[in-house]
């Protein structure tokens, strides 16, 4: 396991009540109201906030792959996430897929932008090896 000598950002959050609850940060930046996945409660949920933080963090790290490349990466870029919640002989698991749209970008190029800021991405780093993961381009 990789130790980090560095913090640069610490998130802090706090949370009451699961997913029938809320969660709020400690900067008042996010207050949310947390549902079940797939209920008709108002409020969000874990897999949700987890696609939304995980392909805002790719989106940064194909900025960086861009970047060592000098190529500007398009002002429409996207990435859709979706996180699926499963179970499997009676356990929970989670898998997911990124589908990323760079239009006007070679394809070639964009494979190779999408799978170095796999290998970079931390949320990628952290599902490695832990969920099925599939990456598309769109």
């Amino acid at each position: 396991m990789t130790k980090i000598d560095k913090v640069l950002y610490t998130a802090r959050t706090h949370t009451i009540g699961g997913r029938d609850g809320s969660a709020r940060s400690d900067d008042g930046q996010l207050e949310v109201k947390l549902s079940p996945p797939g209920s008709a409660h108002a409020g969000t949920n874990p897999e949700q906030l987890f696609a939304a933080g995980w392909s805002a963090c790719f989106i940064g790290a194909m900025g960086l792959a861009a970047g060592k490349r000098k190529i500007k990466l398009p002002a429409d870029l996207a990435v859709n996430a979706e996180v699926d919640l499963g179970t499997t002989e009676g356990a929970y698991f989670l898998q997911a897929r990124l589908t990323i749209s760079m239009p006007g970008i070679e394809p070639e190029l964009a494979r190779t932008l999408v799978e170095e800021a796999h290998q970079t991405c931390p949320y990628s780093k952290a599902t490695r090896g832990n969920i099925n993961v599939e990456l598309k381009l769109a």
